[in-house]
């Protein structure tokens, strides 16, 4: 997290306060926020799925949190144990201690293409759950093909009916690479939506413990930048590629170790 800082992001999310009952690799995330050396104007995003998980993003003095939801029923089951009105009942709670404590609020839907229970997800679904959070008081909302399934055909389409209305200010998208399409996806999002907020992971790390054998991770920050930068979106800003490509490298060696 250090070295993202340096490397010139102005946003990272650093961990999830999850239970660590069911996702042990996240049970540090306390320990991961103790030992950020933060830089001025860098904000410093948390994963929370419920009150509790609020109160220790609080407690970590995390800058935004980011609520989780998704569009297939069998997928939100398994992932946070509840269907998706319940879960929007949950995340109710969450938005207004979130408002009292002056935090801003992402929200990631996942599953917006495919489920690895239910197989393709209509993008009226989708739309449904996105309209829902924006009016809890989300900023944004992110569109996460979660098992990596999405097409360039079906990014389109999808897009086409939550960009009908749903400002795309409002939007991000959320590719992850299993079947190697991930940067064509993003090239839709971005030439012909205009989508201008894009997740990715540095190292390609990541993913989700029920999306599914073989399922890889988000898609890596270091092919998203190159990507950009071969589209003309990379300007010549604040963040190094070659630093990322480096820490890219490191972390990637560290889980090998």
């Amino acid at each position: 997290m250090i070295r993202l800082s340096n490397a010139g992001f102005d946003y990272i999310e650093v961990s999830s306060f999850v239970s660590p009952k069911w996702v042990p690799q996240l049970a540090d995330a306390k320990d991961v926020f103790a030992g950020i050396q933060r830089k001025k104007g860098v904000t410093y995003a948390s994963l929370v799925p419920n009150t509790v998980g609020f109160d220790s993003a609080l407690s970590c003095k995390s800058n935004e949190i980011a609520i989780f939801g998704a569009a297939s029923e069998s997928f939100s089951k398994k992932n946070i144990n509840c269907s998706i009105d319940e879960s929007l009942q949950r995340f109710g709670q969450v938005m207004r201690l979130a408002e009292q404590n002056h935090i801003p609020v992402r929200g990631y839907i996942s599953c917006v293409v495919a489920c690895p229970y239910e197989g393709t997800v209509k993008p009226e679904m989708v739309l449904r759950v996105t309209k829902k959070m924006l009016q809890m008081g989300c900023r944004e909302i992110s569109l996460g093909d979660t098992i990596g399934q999405g097409t360039p055909e079906a990014v389109q389409k999808l897009l086409s009916v939550i960009c009908n209305e749903i400002p795309v200010e409002k939007l991000a998208v959320h590719f992850h690479d299993t079947n190697k399409k991930a940067l064509d996806n993003l090239t839709v999002a971005l030439n012909e939506f205009k989508i201008r907020t894009v997740d990715s992971s540095v190292g390609g790390l990541g993913g989700c413990p029920y999306a599914g054998p073989g399922v890889s991770g988000n898609v890596s920050t270091e092919s998203v930048l190159r990507h950009l930068a071969k589209l003309n979106y990379l300007s010549r800003g604040n963040i190094s590629v070659d630093e990322v490509e480096k820490i890219g490298k490191w972390i990637r060696d560290q889980m090998l170790n």
